[in-house]
């Protein structure tokens, strides 16, 4: 299909798309309901994918393909379907988990999941494990007439769940618990529902436990999290207590530094959890939704997977939202107790420059007033130098035959060179001030 939009074929007018236009209208159609024949079986897995997993996953699966003819899946697809043999291969791979899901047919008059799950799943062994396994689902499909049990008899009464759908076109039950194999096995029966109809439930049913188990990898994300937030809130209620009483401006210094230690320690704990917990929500809201476009109804009063899902799995859920709300609310605590600490510094040393600055005030007036004294006492040393020389002149000018008194002379002089010295001085000292040269 071209990528351009024509808009008068005969003129050959088109339009150029944005680049991720042909992405977005195909991400609707990238993973398409299958018609799916009653009886069937499906052995569905689903792999932790995350980092250069996926890359390599992808790798492993188009050699699996090229290896037996098959065709492989195209550069950045992200579902591919083929067949092997009498088996279909289902393949999805997501943000951060790959799903591979082998569809065969079943015998019609079967007794359900037998033979055993372990002996169905050989197909996935021709290729390697694309990373740790999170989920192993064994779903059988049969009609109403080809089962010969009840779900009571198959599962663990004390957390099977059991539903019809909305129009009770089919029935699906399933008690959550891994068999003897590893595999969850889920039943679901057919009551006259078209092939393709079929196939979306079937897909929908794997898709709920695929996420259920997914959204619940934030419960020992969680766990782990909970005594050393526990241990935080403990210490920050200790602090501020401590933050009550006067302190000097050290026990306030450390008790910011732990603080601000504190704070590092929660913010790098959320920073790590934070995917986690969002995936959990994000899958909570798959899996609500999933349920509600089956639309269930109860079937002999057994619980249905909703009512079962509310009892079990909210709780853990709750748990993981509980703490990541108390990493919220601890971190905009020891933001704001870190601020009133970093205010109470603040304003101590301000008042610790206040005093400095006064005491600089006072050496710098004892300053003035020494620069004062001892500038007089160089006008004083000054002149008497000066009027010393002014003597010895006036004794030479009388020995000489000059009618000049030298003494007389001499005293007149003082004032004179005084006041000369000290405006001499006092100019000296102006310019300095001002900066001048």
């Amino acid at each position: 299909m071209s990528a351009e939009v024509l808009i008068g074929e005969g003129d050959g007018a088109h339009l150029v798309p944005h680049p991720l236009r042909a992405a977005i209208l195909g991400e609707v159609h990238a993973r398409p309901f299958t018609a799916v024949e009653v009886p069937a079986r499906h052995i569905h897995f689903a792999f932790d994918t995350s980092g250069p997993q996926a890359q390599a996953d992808r790798a492993n699966l188009v050699k699996f393909c090229e290896a037996r003819g098959l065709p492989p899946p195209a550069p950045g697809e992200k579902h591919h379907r083929a067949p092997f043999g009498s088996i279909i291969l289902r393949w999805e791979q997501h943000s951060e988990f790959t799903t591979y899901t082998w569809e065969m047919r079943s015998d019609p008059g079967g007794v359900p999941f037998h033979p055993d799950a372990a002996s169905l799943a050989a197909p996935m062994k021709l290729v390697p494990q694309p990373g740790p396994l999170l989920v192993a689902i064994d779903l059988h499909l049969l009609s109403e007439d080809g089962v010969r049990t009840t779900p009571e008899r198959l599962f663990d009464r004390s957390s099977l769940a059991v539903a019809e759908n909305s129009d009770g076109a089919a029935l699906y039950a399933t008690d959550f618990q891994p068999g003897p194999s590893g595999f969850v096995r889920i039943l679901l029966i057919d009551r006259g529902m078209p092939a393709e109809r079929a196939g979306a439930l079937t897909q929908r049913v794997l898709e709920l436990e695929t996420y259920r188990t997914l959204a619940l990898l934030g419960l020992p994300e969680a766990q782990r999290l909970a005594p050393s937030i526990g241990a935080s809130e403990q210490r920050l209620a200790e602090v501020t207590q401590e933050m009550r009483q006067p302190g000097d401006l050290a026990s306030n210094h450390r008790l910011l530094d732990e603080l601000t230690a504190l704070a590092a320690d929660v913010e790098a704990d959320a920073a790590v959890s934070g995917f986690r917990f969002g995936a959990t929500r994000a899958y909570e809201d798959i899996v609500t939704q999933r349920l509600q476009t089956i639309g269930e109804r109860k079937v002999r009063g057994l619980p249905t997977w909703s009512s079962f899902l509310a009892r079990r799995m909210k709780p853990a859920l709750r748990t993981c939202a509980t703490i990541e709300n108390r990493q919220a609310n601890l971190s905009l605590k020891l933001a704001r107790a870190a601020n009133l600490l970093r205010t109470r510094v603040d304003v101590e040393l301000e008042q610790q420059n206040q005093e400095l600055l006064k005491s600089m005030n006072a050496r710098t007036r004892l300053q003035l007033r020494l620069q004062t004294t001892v500038e007089g006492l160089s006008v004083a040393a000054i002149t008497y130098y000066v009027v010393s020389l002014f003597g010895y002149l006036a004794k030479a000018a009388h020995d000489s035959g000059v009618s000049v008194e030298p003494t007389i002379a001499t005293a007149a002089f003082v004032p004179v060179a005084a006041l000369t010295i000290w405006w001499t001085v006092r100019r000296i000292r102006k310019r300095h001030v001002s900066g001048e040269d």
